[in-house]
């Protein structure tokens, strides 16, 4: 498939209204992914303006030295965006970003490509990583993980209620044979499973929860946002995607405690300013409008928060 031309990015309008684009700033963008909102910004960019682009999937990588060959505003680096600051560093940003977007989870191209092993509805090998150059997959990670191992993921990831029940099922089907396609997994684990939301796969938290934890996506992100708040210039925005509540969850405390400041004694008597806030938030929650989910149902999960970097 072409995803450089068919995919949709979530909440675009959205995103590119957060980041205030500035014709001649300096922009990142943490997730390249399909390079939607990338391409999106370069188009607002005059030849002054810089976008630096990060992915750890190598597909990506290359989708976008394809993609941007030649567009001398533009540089990709394959890296997680827990080297943002290092990056950014090198470069002599630090502290003169304009904006920075992360679009968090999984792209369209990792799910819909069986080969990748994200899917419970596609067969395929069951590998899950982002990269699949480093770490373990999922099947060697659940080949030598215990019954307790699986279901702190299960219940920590994916906030799966019956996640020992369904983690000593995974640990006893592997014991018969080792769990290998997705399609098995996904098998298990419904069988296991006695209750699941209405319109949800079965094997949707269990799947969620594994792919997270493989790709330590959650302690990526809590690694990540105060390397962006470094890198922001003074009146930088942050932008960020979220797809699910503990995603959500890490954005929403890392925003309003750098919005609170300081944390000095209650009865001290001092001005706002004193407490030093970093960012002040902007428009609290938005979501996607009807319009959007109508046409991609794949935002309907999408939350987008906005932060700006406070003068100081």
């Amino acid at each position: 498939m072409d995803y450089a031309n068919q995919h949709r990015p979530v909440l675009l309008g959205m995103a590119l209204a957060g980041l205030r684009v500035r014709a001649d700033g300096i922009y990142v963008d943490a997730t390249f992914g399909c390079g939607g909102h990338s391409e999106a910004i370069l188009q607002t960019l005059s030849s002054k303006g810089c976008l630096l682009a990060l992915d750890r999937d190598p597909s990506a990588v290359q989708i976008a030295q394809e993609r941007f060959r030649g567009d001398a505003r533009f540089a990709i680096e394959h890296a997680c965006f827990s080297t943002l600051e290092e990056k950014i560093t090198t470069r002599g940003w630090l502290g003169r970003v304009d904006g920075i977007l992360f679009d968090l989870g999984v792209s369209s191209p990792q799910l819909d490509d069986s080969a990748r092993g994200f899917s419970f509805l596609k067969t395929g090998p069951l590998d899950m990583r982002m990269d699949p150059s480093r770490g373990e997959s999922a099947a060697e990670w659940l080949s030598h993980a215990s019954t307790d191992e699986i279901a702190n993921v299960l219940r920590e990831f994916g906030e799966e209620r019956y996640a020992l029940r369904i983690a000593r099922a995974i640990v006893a089907a592997h014991k018969k044979e080792p769990l290998t396609t997705t399609e098995r997994l996904a098998t298990v684990v419904a069988a296991a499973n006695p209750r699941w939301e209405r319109d949800k796969h079965p094997a949707t938290r269990a799947f969620q929860a594994i792919r997270i934890f493989i790709n330590q996506e959650l302690g990526e992100l809590g690694l990540a946002l105060p390397q962006a708040l470094a890198a922001l210039a003074p009146r930088g925005r942050l932008v960020v995607i979220s797809f699910h509540s503990l995603e959500d969850r890490i954005v929403k405390r890392f925003i309003r405690r750098e919005a609170r400041g300081e944390q000095l004694p209650r009865d001290l008597p001092v001005v706002a300013a004193a407490f030093h806030p970093r960012l002040r938030e902007i428009d609290g929650v938005v979501r996607a409008e009807s319009a959007e989910l109508a046409d991609n149902p794949r935002a309907r999960s999408a939350v987008l928060r906005t932060a700006e970097r406070v003068e100081t």
